[in-house]
């Protein structure tokens, strides 16, 4: 039987990180995937969509090139070619797999494929092969979560209904697509089939889209989406899904919506087949209850990523990885979930990190809120892309940076400044006080900070 310190079972974002800090801190690492190194994060989820929303994005731009004083252009004839899409899209994770399992070998790091079956907390069948190894890490993520709707199983049968990595296999773009879910897969996919010409239908169950996000962020892309042809309905009820179509109850009424397809997307469960000898404590949710130092009920076991339902994010699920890694190898690590930074990959991009104005008052918080507009901003308008805003809250006494919100062409790069600000307990006197360059976006952030104090310079 072959021992190790440390065993990590599941590849993605999570473990893999997981596997290589270990290593680095000097364990003996071994590594247990079923599939590929990389995760749904990298083979079917973050790194995929993100290069296609590229193409999306590239074409969105190609279209209005007149606005850039491009001529010549032939809107009409230019189109997407899916295959090409495709073909680029899979090249890239390619690409990064390969640079995983480098990765691998430099750290010599022991990588067995196949599904791995917990027989103990020291114990991790793979195939006809048992490891042993004196601390466990537990990255196995999380699966669709779908609900109970008549004709649902039906449907998913058929290949009529996918899920997000259906969505990334499909032979070509549909016509039209509907949408079930309001969250960020929904919204994200919802944007590229949008943008490369499918006729989008998204329903959502709750009052608006991207419910857990900054409300006034997720309301102004909700305009945004509707004004490039996105049929958003919200408040509905779910009556069934058939060759038909998806029947919904809306302001009293049934209504029934057809696509070429059917993207499903209502939340995440717990990937928990091969754990079931452990006998994990589990939260209210059903997922892996964790502490901060990433340790379960057993001792010994570490759960990280999608299955401790903490965030559905690569990045924390990295994090926490090493969090898990450099606990078991004594050094005192822990998350602290107060900073953790939501990307939204739309158009434009929607960027959050701590607290939103109404939670920061419930938490007994005497606020200042403010928010500098694109519109004002240069950099912004010299590239067209001048819907959004920057909106720090921030506590009054001291100035302390409390939550940071951003709609911008390039939030999810921006919001790491106000992530960094919020890990040194700075205040807006602190990002006053940098030199920002110009033309940048990131001068939204410095002006934002002004507004905090006083008044915005250029506003």
């Amino acid at each position: 039987m072959s021992k190790y310190d440390i065993l990590v079972l599941g590849g993605g974002p999570g473990g893999y990180v997981a596997a290589i800090r270990a290593a680095q801190l000097g364990a003996k690492v071994a590594l247990i995937e079923k599939e590929r190194l990389g995760g749904v994060c990298l083979n079917w989820g973050c790194i995929p969509t993100k290069t296609m929303l590229r193409t999306a994005k590239l074409y969105k731009d190609i279209l209005r090139g007149e606005e850039f004083g491009i001529v010549g252009i032939d809107v009409d004839n230019i189109k997407v070619d899916w295959n090409s899409l495709i073909n680029r899209k899979d090249k890239v994770v390619n690409q990064l797999v390969s640079g995983i399992e480098s990765l691998m070998k430099k750290n010599k790091i022991d990588i067995y494929e196949g599904m791995g079956t917990v027989l103990n907390k020291n114990e991790i069948k793979v195939n006809d092969t048992t490891l042993w190894g004196q601390n466990l890490i537990i990255a196995t993520g999380a699966k669709e979560n779908f609900p109970s709707i008549n004709g649902l199983e039906d449907m998913v049968k058929s290949g009529k209904v996918i899920n997000s990595k259906g969505a990334l296999s499909l032979k070509e773009i549909p016509e039209e697509l509907v949408v079930v879910g309001g969250g960020v897969i929904a919204v994200e996919f919802a944007t590229l089939f949008s943008s490369l010409g499918s006729k989008v239908t998204l329903i959502q169950r709750s009052n608006r889209i991207l419910s857990s996000t900054e409300s006034e962020m997720a309301t102004t892309l909700e305009r945004q989406l509707k004004k490039v042809g996105i049929n958003i309905l919200t408040n509905t009820k779910l009556k069934s899904i058939s060759n038909d179509g998806v029947l919904i109850e809306h302001k009293g009424k049934e209504k029934l919506f057809k696509g070429d397809k059917y993207l499903v997307s209502l939340g995440l469960k717990p990937q928990l087949k091969g754990l079931e000898s452990l006998n994990l404590k589990l939260d209210s949710k059903g997922f892996v209850e964790t502490n901060g130092r990433m340790e379960t009920s057993v001792d010994g076991v570490y759960a990280i990523g999608d299955l401790n339902g903490k965030y559905a994010l690569a990045h924390v699920a990295s994090h926490e990885g090493i969090v898990a890694a450099e606990n078991i190898m004594g050094m005192k690590s822990k998350v602290d979930y107060n900073i953790v930074p939501q990307c939204i990959y739309t158009f434009p991009e929607l960027a959050s990190v701590g607290l939103t104005e109404e939670v920061a008052k419930e938490k007994g918080y005497d606020v200042i809120v403010s928010k500098f507009p694109l519109s004002a901003n240069g950099k912004a308008l010299a590239e067209g892309e001048n819907v959004g805003f920057i909106k720090i809250i921030a506590d009054k006494k001291y100035g302390e940076v409390l939550g940071t919100h951003i709609m911008a062409s390039h939030a999810t790069d921006m919001i790491a400044e106000a992530v960094m600000i919020m890990k040194l307990e700075g205040t807006v006197y602190d990002i006053k006080e940098g030199i920002h360059p110009h033309p940048t976006l990131s001068e939204a952030m410095m002006e934002a900070a002004f507004g905090a104090i006083d008044k915005p310079i250029h506003f």
